[in-house]
């Protein structure tokens, strides 16, 4: 690790781009303690112990949400863009097409689309959060124009903290909507280190060795789910060109017990917190209607309901976005076509079903795993009794940690073997 580390800095187009990385942290960092207008802090803190879904949300936005900055929505509408769209492939068949078949530039085009409706998401969501948070006392109530002017620059925020992940994601080291929320989760390690040493107990010593212990156990599942792979044996048939034969040579095809990363927890997030944003802010209008939010906010906040639909989302889109961003029949075509097979294996069709097959059947455990950690908190809370550090071992926030720390890795790993390869 340390040579690799060194080998960065010797490098000057990578050292670069790591400066360049640490630079739009800083930036990020930055926006993050600045706030808007009026706010009261004391409400605030009742706010989120009142309200713990936003606590889980607070963490992806980097303590953005708490702090009730100019960038207090995070990457969320972006999140929340993506998802829809790719929902939506599977309605058009024209968006699909676009996705999966015209290559590059249909990709490009669907991140176009994905850009240009973060911005009404933002809006709504930021007048959501404002309307709530006065509402609540956490800010002062709002003239027409400064509410005008608060939404206008928490959308800004929003679009141009978008915008930064896409310069990360550009410079081909790590995923940037993944680099941004990994800083924000990092950023905030420090306070909680300082919770723990003023909230100290000796009396609960044994809780902290049991919640440590635990700790390490996920953040080795975590590991051995990420690295894990089932590797699927091809064989190439031999072709003789002129005087020169080529193929006869077997490799396999790698299937990641995780191929989804961290997204499905990202998006069954994004997902579970918007019905309860949207029955919090529906609850203080009064009526039938406000009745019915209030019962579906109070229903949600329940832990073991909140838990169970956590589980079942991230579990479910694991599934969805590999289907998305996976095709086995694509892949058996290619193999097809440069002449390689899958022992005892028909090419073709036969090869497409063959890899649905290992692909559910691999997916299954790796889905499971991601849903048994994303609701690992509580189970590790009412244990320990340890609340303090809970996204340490829960799941979301150590398995984005975790798997993005190993994606940049291999990333980095991946350039210098590049410029190894261009010395010979």
């Amino acid at each position: 690790m340390l040579q690799k580390l060194t080998q960065i800095f010797k490098i000057p187009e990578l050292r670069n781009k790591v400066l360049f990385i640490l630079a739009i942290f800083g930036i990020f960092r930055l926006m993050a303690t600045i706030q808007i207008l009026g706010v009261n802090p004391e409400y605030l803190r009742i706010f989120f112990e009142q309200f713990q879904a936003f606590s889980l949300a607070n963490v992806f936005t980097g303590g953005a949400l708490d702090k009730v900055s100019i960038i207090m929505l995070g990457l969320g509408p972006y999140i929340t863009a993506t998802i829809i769209l790719q929902l939506l492939t599977m309605i058009f068949p024209q968006l699909e097409k676009m996705y999966k078949e015209e290559g590059e530039a249909g990709r490009q085009k669907f991140n176009q689309y994905g850009r240009i409706m973060t911005v009404p998401l933002a809006i709504l969501q930021g007048y959501g959060m404002l309307t709530l948070f006065a509402r609540e006392g956490v800010i002062e109530p709002l003239s027409p124009f400064l509410l005008f002017a608060a939404i206008l620059t928490i959308t800004a925020g929003s679009v141009f903290l978008m915008w930064l992940g896409e310069l990360i994601s550009e410079k081909g080291i790590g995923n940037g909507v993944s680099l941004l929320i990994f800083a924000g989760i990092v950023a905030d390690f420090p306070n909680n280190i300082g919770q723990l040493v003023q909230n100290w107990d000796p009396a609960r010593i044994p809780s902290y060795l049991l919640f440590f212990t635990m700790s390490l156990l996920v953040i080795a599942g975590v590991v051995l789910i990420n690295e894990g792979r089932r590797n699927i044996p091809v064989s190439y048939a031999k072709r003789v060109r002129g005087l020169k034969t080529y193929g006869g040579v077997s490799t396999y095809l790698p299937l990641n017990v995780n191929p989804a990363g961290v997204i499905p927890i990202i998006f069954a997030l994004s997902i579970l917190l918007f019905p309860g944003m949207i029955a919090n802010f529906l609850s203080g209008t009064g009526g039938q209607v406000g009745n019915i939010a209030q019962n579906v906010g109070n229903f949600l906040q329940i832990p073991w309901v909140y838990g169970i639909l956590y589980f079942i989302l991230v579990v479910l889109f694991t599934f969805f976005y590999t289907a998305v961003t996976f095709d086995p029949k694509a892949i058996a075509t290619n193999l097809q076509k440069m002449g390689g097979f899958v022992p005892g294996i028909r090419p073709g069709e036969s090869t497409a079903h063959f890899m649905y097959y290992i692909l559910n059947r691999v997916l299954l455990i790796g889905a499971l795993f991601l849903g048994a950690i994303a609701v690992m908190p509580q189970i590790v809370g009412g244990l320990t009794g340890v609340l303090v550090f809970q996204f340490l071992i829960g799941g979301t926030s150590l398995l984005i940690v975790v798997s993005v720390v190993l994606e940049t890795m291999r990333q980095i790993k991946a350039q210098l073997q590049m410029r190894e390869y261009e010395t010979f």
